[in-house]
């Protein structure tokens, strides 16, 4: 088996870049000091996400394409959810010298892959030695001359909804860290999340006033709007989606996990017909769900 190692820096840069096509957005793609993207909006929507093994992804759970693909996924979502078009990705790759060129070029097609699925491209990064696998990637997007849907513009009133899966990644790691394989569609759903990058571009047509990604959980990422925006948001749990394939405990998946990156957004009018209504933003603070105080769970990168 042929190593990064063996290939060196500049060999394995060339390897990688190879297998990197580039999309209109990208005006000068790798092999120079730096990439150059156009942004003919003339702003930048910009966002980036640290991986770590053995903290986001686990080799022996998953495959290198599926690791590029998630790691392409959550940010490409990130810049969705401010309703910008996703143009380019930046990536970093750290990794211990041993570590099998087929393995980094696999990762480069899932991160390829899944740029592609969303309109972007891999425009650059860098490679470096490192005693474990870490990925920094940063996205980059254009807001085709419109504002921003940020977390602050709810209001009581508007009607809250989703678009996207909800705690099937959640519950596809559960089966994992249980040692079980099955069922196979959970366990791919934690592997590989599938946004719906056509939601940032359906929110905004229906007039959408705040708009997130679902990565840390319903609940908790809910409460980043209501705090944003110094409003409520009331949940009805029988009007969230719930998969019948997470069975008895799908509810509480669905409310707060994480990592499926779903989209949740309020409406001042009617709701897409490709989203699910679940409630509703009214006077006050915090997320109820049923009038009550939500379930614990939600994921947090610092707790122990």
């Amino acid at each position: 088996m042929e190593t990064i190692g063996e290939l060196g820096e500049f060999g394995l840069i060339d390897r990688l870049t190879r297998r990197l096509p580039q999309g209109p957005a990208v005006r000068l793609g790798p092999g120079d000091d730096a990439a150059v993207v156009a942004a003919p909006d003339g702003r930048v929507v910009a966002t980036t996400d640290l991986l770590a093994e053995g903290r986001h992804f686990r080799r022996d759970w998953s495959g290198p394409y599926d690791i590029g693909r998630k790691a392409a996924a959550q940010n490409l979502a990130d810049v969705v959810a401010m309703g910008a078009r996703p143009t380019a990705l930046l990536v970093g790759f750290a990794a211990p010298p041993d570590t099998g060129a087929d393995w980094a070029e696999a990762l480069y097609d899932g991160l390829a892959d899944e740029c592609r699925a969303a309109g972007a491209s891999v425009a650059g990064g860098d490679v470096v030695s490192a005693p474990r696998i870490t990925l920094a990637i940063t996205a980059l997007g254009d807001l085709g001359g419109a504002a921003p849907l940020t977390r602050s513009g709810a209001r009581p009133g508007d009607a809250v909804a989703v678009r996207g899966g909800l705690g099937l990644a959640a519950a596809g790691l559960a089966l994992l860290t249980e040692g079980r394989d099955g069922p196979a569609e959970l366990i791919a759903a934690h592997r590989r999340p599938r946004p719906p990058y056509e939601a940032g571009a359906e929110a905004r047509a229906h007039g959408a006033t705040a708009l997130l990604d679902v990565s840390d959980g319903l609940v908790q990422d809910l409460g980043h709007i209501a705090a944003a925006s110094g409003v409520r948001i009331e949940i009805d749990s029988a009007a969230v989606p719930v998969p019948e394939i997470l069975g008895p405990d799908g509810l509480r998946h669905a409310l707060t996990g994480g990592e499926d990156h779903a989209f949740a957004a309020t409406f001042p009018g009617a709701v897409p017909a490709s989203w699910s209504r679940i409630g509703a933003v009214a006077a006050g603070s915090g997320v109820r769900v049923d009038g009550r105080e939500p379930p614990p769970g939600a994921w947090d990168h610092f707790a122990v």
